[in-house]
Parts: structure tokens; C-alpha cells; sequence
């Protein structure tokens, strides 16, 4: 992977690290205090919600699928439509949501405050007490640690032949050369982290905002953010509103242009892709 880019305004240190591990699995955050930022993004399923919704307080569900954390410290625009400016602003917004974890900000801050374990550990990661700035720090560093790179592809782009089976390196050719998967999902991250209409979530032809009500431009409509594919068998179910389920039922959607809509991206076309095209493309 390239250098990751650091913050603007701070420099990440172990000890920010270790805060924001231990709230990332902390209840503390929400206002029940039953729902952490791990309930959502537990490490088992790829730090990627295994609910198409996930569930937060009070019985509510979040509006889109937790998608996967891995290597969000390379990019800069969060979220499925990209509204989150940064990983420092992208943190704090599910502990305010009261789809999500239900708290606002400043009464997450009192509750720190209030606490001997967080002000003793904020004051040895920052120098002095919680603050919704020390938090946000805290979250992000924690997140830009949850990187994924070592997989089978990259030794074998590096010369190791036999880190690859040989259905997972026809699936290699097929995501390089007929199925056209990396013009979007782009290595070495596996994604471009742009915005691209695909049809998800259109019904009878009409798609979701998506992108545009972030920028209010039409062209967007249906925009979502292209997911990273790094460890993605673990990370089921797919797509922003976690509509298809299993990797099989991605590789058939792209190979079927996607769903119709008036602002399908150019690139959504039919694909020739035999079953075991297919295959070799999941295996991949």
C-alpha cells in the first residue's frame, strides 16, 4: 500500500490508538449505553455490519449498511454518499444519530469527563481532559489502524506465484480485462473513492439520492461510494443498503448492467461472463 497521509492539525501516537480501541467497543458513547461503534462494525464480519440495517438504540435501524473500515485512513470523503469531509468529522456523526447510537456529542463529552479511566487515559494521550476534539482524534487513529494489505494478490503481483489458485487468477484476468472491475475498484486499495450510479436501490427505474444530496447535482443522483474489495469475503451482505447478499449475487448484478435508471454510469454494461467466469471472478 502507498504511504498513508497523515491528519491535518495532529500527529497520531499509540496512546491515541489505545483510547480510540478501547470507546470503539465501549457502550459509553451511546445513549443506553448498549450500542457501541463494534456493534456496528465488529471485527469478526470485517468491521462491516453482518445486518443489511444494523440495529441501533431503542429498537432503531441505521439508514444504510455499515459498510467495511479497512484503509479509511487513504481516503477523504466518508460515507456512502460522501458527506463526511473527514475521518475526524465521520467519527463523531453515529454517536449524535439517533438512528445510531443516540447521544449527543457534548453529553457523550460529560459522561468522560465523569469517568476515572477515560480521564486518566485522556490525560496521558492528549494532556488534559476529554474534549469533542480529543475524541474525534482518538476514533480516527483508531480507525486509520484497521488496515488491510498482505492478501494473496498482492504476493502475487510481488512474484509469488503460488499464493493464487488457478480459478483465482482466470478471476484476476477477468477483473482486468472483460469485466472492467478495476476501473472502479482500483489497486492497490480496491476502490477509486469516487461515486457511481450501478442501479442499486432503484425501483422501477427511479434511483435513491445518493450522492446528490451532498452536492445537490443531478448528474449524482444514485451515486454511491465504490466499497473497498480488500477482505471482502468477510463482509457480507454488500452494497449500501446491504441488498445482495452473497458475492455470487454481486459478480451476476455487474454481469447484468446493473438496474436501469436515468443515471446509470456509462461503464454499467452487459457483461459476457460465463458461469464460470463468474466463479473465477468470486474466487478472486
Amino acid at each position: 500500500l502507498p504511504p498513508m497521509p497523515m491528519p491535518m492539525g495532529y500527529t497520531p501516537t499509540a496512546a491515541m490508538f489505545q483510547v480510540g480501541e478501547t470507546l470503539f467497543h465501549d457502550g459509553i458513547l451511546s445513549g443506553d449505553r448498549s450500542v457501541s461503534c463494534a456493534t456496528c462494525h465488529p471485527a469478526a464480519t470485517g468491521f462491516a455490519s453482518k445486518e443489511p440495517l444494523p440495529g441501533g438504540v431503542n429498537g432503531q435501524r441505521a439508514l444504510r449498511h455499515a459498510p467495511a473500515l479497512w484503509n479509511r485512513g487513504w481516503s477523504t470523503l466518508q460515507r456512502w454518499d460522501g458527506s463526511s469531509p473527514s475521518l475526524e468529522a465521520f467519527v463523531l456523526e453515529p454517536i449524535a444519530d439517533p438512528r445510531e447510537m443516540g447521544l449527543p456529542v457534548p453529553d457523550a463529552i460529560a459522561r468522560l469527563v465523569a469517568d476515572d479511566r477515560y480521564r486518566a487515559s485522556f490525560q496521558q494521550a492528549f494532556g488534559g481532559l476529554p474534549t469533542a476534539q480529543h475524541l474525534q482524534q482518538a476514533l480516527a487513529t483508531f480507525v486509520r489502524g484497521i488496515v488491510a494489505g498482505d492478501a494473496p494478490y498482492d504476493r502475487f503481483v510481488r512474484g509469488d506465484v503460488a499464493s493464487m489458485t488457478t480459478e483465482q487468477r482466470t478471476g484476476q484476468w477477468i477483473f482486468e480485462s472483460k469485466g472492467g472491475c478495476w476501473k472502479c475498484h482500483t489497486p492497490p486499495l480496491f476502490t477509486d473513492e469516487s461515486f457511481h450510479n450501478t442501479g442499486v436501490g432503484s425501483k422501477d427505474g427511479v434511483p435513491e439520492r445518493g450522492r446528490a444530496a451532498a452536492t445537490g447535482i443531478a448528474s449524482d443522483t444514485g451515486a454511491w461510494k465504490t466499497p473497498t474489495l480488500r477482505r471482502v469475503a468477510l463482509t457480507a451482505p454488500y452494497m449500501h443498503d446491504g441488498s445482495l447478499l452473497t458475492l455470487d449475487d454481486v459478480v451476476a448484478f455487474y454481469a447484468r448492467g446493473g438496474n436501469a435508471n436515468e443515471h446509470l454510469d456509462a461503464r454499467m454494461q452487459l457483461l459476457q461472463l460465463s458461469a464460470s467466469d463468474q466463479r473465477a471472478l468470486v474466487a478472486f
